[in-house]
């Protein structure tokens, strides 16, 4: 198990009737995995380089294809730019692996015979190990899930400022942190942009 793979599986277990923001997950996901590769020692951190080591195998496909998507020339990937680079469409990819791996399944909507409903997570060995670990406060987990606003429906420590005692781990968060910030202030001004020409057509 991976942090990005429990990341996902907790995300979908912890609030089902409250669903994540697919580009903050995917953009917590991307964080997940290079967490994840600074563990396995395929990658270190220059500041906020990302800079590649050796390329040790695998045995979650989606990793392998993560370290295989490095920037592996000089100066090297920013971790903010990894984070949306590798983030688009990261959720949708972690959920068909967990599909293909027979973790979730999808409920056929009411009426609908044909047509895909919400997603239900099986009864599974992997399902637990990433409930143990969100259950233990974990801190990278627990940070992560309270980034994405799953603290309320689950873990129970001060997730505000994860006592990791790494560097490259506690860079790779604040990265997170930030990008996430920035994607909700995008969204608001989105938000404000359509509402001014709303109002244009309505007259207002």
């Amino acid at each position: 198990m991976t942090t990005s793979r429990d990341l996902m599986i907790t995300a979908l277990d912890v609030a089902p009737g409250r669903p994540v923001e697919q580009g903050d997950l995917s953009l917590a996901l991307a964080g997940a995995e290079a967490i994840d590769l600074l563990a396995a020692e395929a990658v270190r951190l220059d500041d906020d380089r990302i800079v590649p080591g050796y390329r040790p195998t695998h045995t979650d496909p989606l990793l392998a294809r993560a370290a295989a998507a490095l920037v592996r020339e000089s100066p090297y990937e920013s971790v903010d730019d990894w984070l949306w680079r590798r983030g688009r469409g990261l959720s949708a990819a972690y959920l068909a692996a967990l599909e293909s791996d027979g973790l979730v399944t999808r409920q056929p909507r009411r009426g609908m015979r044909f047509r895909a409903g919400n997603v239900v997570l099986a009864d599974s060995p992997d399902r637990r190990t990433a409930a143990a670990r969100w259950a233990s406060d974990e801190p990278v987990l627990a940070f992560l899930g309270a980034a994405l606003g799953l603290r309320g429906a689950g873990g129970t420590g001060d997730t505000t400022s994860p006592s990791v005692d790494d560097d490259g781990v506690d860079t790779v968060l604040a990265a997170v942190h930030d990008a996430l910030m920035q994607l909700e202030a995008l969204r608001q001004r989105r938000a404000i942009e359509q509402a001014a020409f709303d109002n244009i057509w309505r007259g207002d």
